[in-house]
């Protein structure tokens, strides 16, 4: 096997750009205006690269996974998001109501879970897999969990950015009502299966 840098440049571009408008960076936009980022990023980061392991090492198997069961239980997840945002926004006190997730375990643990049973089939494992089978193992998951580490990384950049301008009751919702637009488009996309 060879290490082709030009092999992560072109991993790193290609998933990146896929990655972007994914339905897990809008998930970790929204989880970053409610818990801390930087825990956030270390369970989304792990997800990915538990994913591009996965992806590079047994690519040919991801055909066999249930797509549907998968899509199903995303859509669940995201669902349920959306009414653990609603619910912690119920107080009218700017101190009690929704209060910042801050234990590295629950955050890490949340993060990880929504990320790693989403991306399942998803285009960038898909992508992946089949990069790894053209351009080497090595560089194509460096790239690929390069890139979507970086994806996540501005995603929550982007969700402290709001949560610091905009009211917590108004990210909340708007977290909420984002969760419960992927959670329709995940089951959209189960039912089309």
């Amino acid at each position: 096997m060879t290490f082709d840098p030009l092999a992560i440049i072109t991993a790193f571009g290609l998933i990146f750009l896929a990655e972007l408008p994914d339905k897990t960076m809008f998930a970790s936009l929204a989880m970053g205006t409610r818990m801390r980022p930087l825990y956030v990023w270390f369970g989304t980061s792990t997800a990915f690269v538990v994913h591009v392991a996965i992806a590079v090492g047994a690519g040919s198997l991801l055909g066999l996974l249930p797509e549907i069961a998968v899509k199903l239980v995303s859509a669940a997840l995201f669902a349920f998001g959306a009414v653990v945002l609603l619910r912690s926004g119920g107080d009218d006190d700017e101190e009690g109501g929704g209060k910042t997730v801050t234990g590295f375990w629950p955050v890490y643990t949340t993060a990880f879970m929504a990320v790693f049973i989403s991306e399942w089939g998803d285009l960038t494992q898909i992508t992946t897999a089949n990069l790894a089978a053209s351009n080497g193992w090595l560089p194509t998951a460096i790239g690929s969990a390069l890139a979507l580490m970086s994806v996540s990384a501005l995603a929550l950049l982007a969700g402290r950015f709001i949560a610091q301008r905009v009211p917590l009751k108004t990210v909340q919702r708007v977290g909420a009502l984002c969760m419960t637009g992927l959670a329709i488009w995940t089951l959209v996309e189960a039912l089309t299966l």
